[in-house]
């Protein structure tokens, strides 16, 4: 018998609007420098993406645990000097050193997103700005770098663990695009992060704020995350010829 006292809001369902994407494509294709063309066509094919993984998300402890306390990993990721008491070969350390020397901050994804709808619902906006603020800590431990190639690979990577096909286009388009430029090596390095993606654990729903305090290398271990070898050899081998 339904409670009609308390009704479940029907979530209404994202439609894909595949010729939005493709004329942003054709733009982000024709200028690269207009990267915002990006997040148009993610936002164009995602669908239902997003709430998907909030399902997946919520069922899981970790998740309930998360959504009753109303963590912020962003908090977490902004307090630098308690990143800066762990020990040297832990998550949180490796994560400090690589946005000092990317010379970036938890705070740079929050400005980036600043134009994206706000979400109506809270516990989905919070599950959605935890994936955006973990982006940098996927790079961390995956090992893909913030070269173009390196986001390719991560998308790659990302779109084996959340199917949003916003993602999977640009990858693909990336992957096209950087093997113009770097050989067909690419191609294999990319399937071997989608891979890599599919048989990993799911990141979406980890506990960050306690894995930032163990050794990276036991963290990689856990998610099952191998080193990302064929994009470090294509990356060194392009480095050494530039």
């Amino acid at each position: 018998m339904t409670d009609n006292a308390n009704p479940v809001p029907l979530r209404k369902k994202s439609r894909m609007q595949p010729i939005v994407a493709m004329k942003a494509l054709k733009t982000l294709i024709d200028d690269p420098e207009q990267t915002e063309q990006v997040f148009i066509v993610i936002k164009a094919m995602s669908g239902n993406a997003l709430e998907k993984s909030f399902d997946r998300f919520k069922q899981t402890e970790t998740g309930k645990q998360i959504l009753l306390e109303q963590r912020r990993l962003l908090t977490t990721l902004q307090n630098q000097e308690e990143l800066r008491q762990l020990e040297a070969d832990s998550l949180g350390r490796h994560y400090l050193n690589f946005v000092e020397t990317e010379g970036i901050t938890a705070d740079g994804l929050v400005e980036a997103s600043q134009n994206d709808d706000p979400m109506q619902d809270p516990a989905l906006r919070l599950f959605g700005e935890r994936l955006r603020d973990s982006h940098d800590l996927w790079h961390v431990t995956t090992g893909y770098g913030t070269d173009t190639f390196g986001e390719a690979c991560l998308l790659a990577f990302t779109y084996a663990q959340t199917r949003n096909r916003g993602l999977g286009i640009i990858a693909i388009v990336g992957m096209f695009k950087i093997t113009q430029e770097l050989g067909p090596e690419v191609k294999k390095a990319m399937w071997q992060a989608y891979r890599a993606g599919k048989k990993a654990a799911w990141l979406p729903e980890q506990d960050w704020e306690s894995l930032l305090q163990h050794p990276i290398e036991e963290v990689r271990q856990r998610l099952n995350i191998k080193p990302p070898v064929k994009y470090q050899e294509v990356f060194e081998q392009y480095s050494l010829v530039s």
